[in-house]
């Protein structure tokens, strides 16, 4: 494919017939696989940034803190120490016996840690459960909005994903009567965020175990992703382990732990289904990165713990400073978002697809921010989201801007 420009932005077009048929000729599962809306906004942002304007990036998913430094020098030592060679599919023993520890003192769960299978970032415990769960044909419901990547990786395994329309009414998460109306023959389970990308939303215990329990009515699995742990505000998310203790759960170093770059996440798994997803990791990946392993038990010694409850800290300011404020300026947010590190917010009042709000915004203001096509397709059009991934006075300029580009936007 080739880039064909429509003013300053990149679309991409076949321009030839050859490529045409080189491209038919690919998987249909690759090219089923949707990308990015928002990768073509920030490479239009990165050559603004080129071109020397100060471009504020709130489109990118990433905290802008970088490693904490005890981290960092554990990955350096083991580096020097030679911790370079491949560990077990399972991962390092005493990672393993570190996360069952952060489980015990977190959520006074006592989690085996043979449950417990270390992989490369949040996506390779995706595709371990996707691969384990979903046979070809069959789906998991999951909330619309939601992370793009879930279903993608359910198209990857020859699976779908039953999207499912879900609005402030139900704080953007699946309830059991949307299980109960959208359950299919075809459905084997349903996939669910606590707190969710892009909304910022919580299910509480009462309702982890209510969708438990109309999972396990239909014989169907319960997946949690369980990513943004430790990114809440005021209050402290259940794991559904709590209630659910043969649910699998998601989870990530790059969040809370700011590894973003070190590709390291973990899952938790039921004690049956272990042996089945080590196979898979042995011929998936064969074991997550060593050193990146290693860094990581740092993460739970006090003095890493203590630096990353005090970024959790700076999330909620920021939190409080941006939801107000975009709120007076017009934008729809219905729901307070009790996690992550996002707002998932209505142009409706302004006019317009949201698309075009973004290009505008950045062209105008050189302010970046994500569209909702991005999240699904139940109202997408008239959403955008914001992460509050810059400090305070970057976030008020933000404002500022935002505030004269909606006076300038023509929808």
């Amino acid at each position: 494919m080739a880039a064909a420009a429509s003013g300053p932005w990149v679309e991409f077009t076949f321009c030839s017939q050859q490529e045409g048929q080189m491209t038919s000729s690919y998987s249909a599962r690759s090219r089923a696989i949707e990308p990015f809306h928002v990768m073509a906004l920030l490479e239009r942002a990165n050559q603004l940034q080129v071109q020397g304007h100060d471009v504020i990036h709130l489109e990118i998913g990433e905290p802008d803190f970088t490693t904490a430094a005890p981290i960092v020098a554990a990955g350096q030592a083991a580096l020097a120490a030679g911790h370079t060679r491949y560990t077990s599919a399972r991962g390092l023993p005493q990672l393993r016996e570190a996360i069952a520890g952060f489980y015990a003192q977190r959520y006074r769960l006592s989690i085996d840690p043979e449950r417990i299978l270390i992989t490369p970032g949040g996506s390779g415990a995706l595709l371990l459960a996707s691969s384990l769960l979903v046979d070809p044909g069959k789906h998991w419901l999951l909330a619309d909005p939601g992370y793009p990547c879930n279903r993608h990786f359910l198209r990857l395994v020859e699976g779908a994903a039953q999207l499912v329309p879900v609005g402030p009414e139900m704080r953007y998460q699946l309830t059991p009567e949307l299980v109960e109306r959208y359950w299919d023959r075809d459905s084997v389970g349903a996939l669910v965020a606590s707190p969710a990308n892009p909304t910022g939303t919580l299910l509480e215990r009462p309702e982890l175990a209510a969708l438990s329990a109309a999972l396990k009515e239909r014989g169907g699995h319960l997946v949690v992703d369980e990513i943004y742990h430790g990114l809440t505000y005021g209050t402290d998310a259940a794991s559904v382990l709590e209630v659910d203790d043969e649910a699998f759960v998601l989870n990530s170093f790059s969040k809370y732990f700011g590894m973003t770059g070190w590709r390291l996440g973990w899952l938790v798994a039921p004690p049956a289904a272990v042996p089945e997803l080590e196979k898979l990791a042995q011929n998936l990946y064969i074991s997550a990165p060593s050193m990146a392993q290693h860094a990581a038990l740092a993460c739970f010694e006090p003095a890493t713990l203590e630096i990353l409850e005090a970024r959790r800290g700076e999330f909620a300011r920021r939190r409080d400073f941006l939801l107000p404020a975009l709120r007076e300026l017009g934008f729809g947010i219905a729901v307070e978002p009790q996690g992550a590190f996002y707002l998932y917010a209505d142009i409706s009042a302004f006019g317009g697809d949201a698309y075009g709000f973004c290009q505008h915004m950045l062209e105008t203001e050189y302010v970046a921010i994500t569209p909702g096509l991005d999240f699904g397709r139940h109202q997408a059009g008239h959403h955008v989201r914001f992460a509050y991934t810059q400090d305070l006075p970057r976030l008020e300029q933000a404002v500022e801007r935002i505030a004269c580009g909606l006076r300038s936007w023509r929808p």
